[in-house]
């Protein structure tokens, strides 16, 4: 008897994203290799944390690199850099309550569920523009000496109303204000990974490890600038600081370096066609059922290039849709609003899943007349 069913359990398939509240993704046998063997001895964490570092920014093309507890922790780690500058005076400051006041810029259109991270870190969230546009002298009139960092989100569905991130840091160099960018869930593409340092010129960028790297889903990773990652190791655990409380194990560090060497190494140009192939499959196959509307889309939930299926249907059934698939064994996890739009990708299936995806999708359409 395996673990889950151990415990009654019940175990799905991910025809959704690599979402945290159903476990990430899978990881790979030798992520998984790398996480026991490292498991089987001590060593110093503040030795590990910099040369695992070290590895990673290498092979990102980054001037430095830090292992954090996911992406929400790696936004409390960056402004706490930003904050501080590594100097323990000011860190202790932080813990004692009595440090000066601190302001993170946030765009309207980058308000996302996990900026209150921000807030963790002793920040104000100040936003800046509106949900249809934003201008630059907005952002330029909300610079003061009390600014800490800029906080800007990617994703090409959240572009429209935002300035691009080449303006945020043009108008910040100007200001001498660092930007960070939320990047949790942009992979692919690999390119990712130095575009929004190395290309766009910003301070730091957050990945979560637990995605599409297919690390430890407790696990993210932080890139850039090598002042400011010194920084973060400044505040971060092993040391008996604020962010104490984010501390990444051996194992974690072992299984998240291992995980971006073979992202870095994979085949992406394979693993698209295949996305693409089954996605294809899936039109193909669900078009044949009336009363409901099968494409194929370019972009999923996150604004990554990985194609999915939107399925919508003519009456605002959704949610008897989804308690349907969710009574089934196994039970499909899929995307989906709150009236009449469902979508299927295939990044996260495992081996011969996709046709038992199709299989239960018309299973529980079958319920329904259209």
């Amino acid at each position: 008897m395996d673990f889950y069913t151990s415990l009654g359990v019940t175990k799905r398939i991910n025809a959704a994203a690599y979402y945290t509240a159903i476990g990430g993704s899978i990881m790979a046998p030798q992520v998984l290799e790398a996480m026991i063997d490292a498991s089987k001895s001590f060593i110093s964490i503040h030795e590990l944390q910099l040369k695992a570092g070290n590895k990673i920014a290498k092979l990102t093309k980054n001037e430095a690199a830090f292992i954090t507890t996911g992406a929400a922790a790696a936004i409390v780690l960056s402004i706490l850099a930003f904050r501080t500058k590594g100097d323990v005076k000011e860190i202790q400051r932080i813990i004692d309550g009595t440090a000066a006041p601190s302001e993170i810029i946030v765009q309207t259109g980058h308000r996302i569920p996990y900026d209150s991270a921000i807030r963790l870190a002793g920040s104000k969230i100040v936003t800046v523009g509106n949900a249809i546009q934003t201008f630059e002298y907005e952002l330029e009139s909300a610079i003061n000496s009390s600014t800490t960092a800029i906080f800007y989100v990617a994703g090409a569905h959240l572009a429209s109303p935002v300035l691009s991130l080449n303006t945020v840091v043009k108008i910040a160099q100007k200001y001498k204000v660092p930007v960070f960018v939320d990047a949790a869930a942009q992979l692919p593409p690999l390119s990712n990974l130095w575009h929004f340092t190395k290309e766009c010129g910003a301070d730091l960028v957050i990945f979560s490890g637990g995605k599409a790297l297919k690390g430890p889903q407790s696990t993210g990773i932080i890139l850039g600038k090598a002042i400011w990652i010194e920084a973060i190791r400044e505040n971060a655990s092993p040391f008996q600081r604020f962010a104490r409380a984010f501390k990444v194990g051996k194992e974690e560090i072992a299984g998240i370096t291992t995980a971006v060497e073979r992202y870095i190494n994979n085949d992406h140009v394979s693993e698209f066609k295949n996305w693409e192939r089954i996605i294809d499959g899936w039109v193909a196959e669900l078009s044949v059922i009336s009363g409901i509307r099968v494409d194929r889309e370019e972009l999923n939930e996150a604004g990554q290039p990985i194609p999915r299926v939107r399925i919508q249907f003519s009456q605002e059934i959704v949610p008897k849709v989804i308690a349907e698939l969710q009574s089934l064994d196994p039970i499909i996890e899929v995307v989906h609003n709150s009236k009449d739009i469902i979508w299927l990708s295939a990044d996260g299936l495992q081996e011969n899943e996709k046709d038992i995806v199709s299989t239960q999708i018309r299973k529980a359409l079958s319920n329904f007349k259209f």
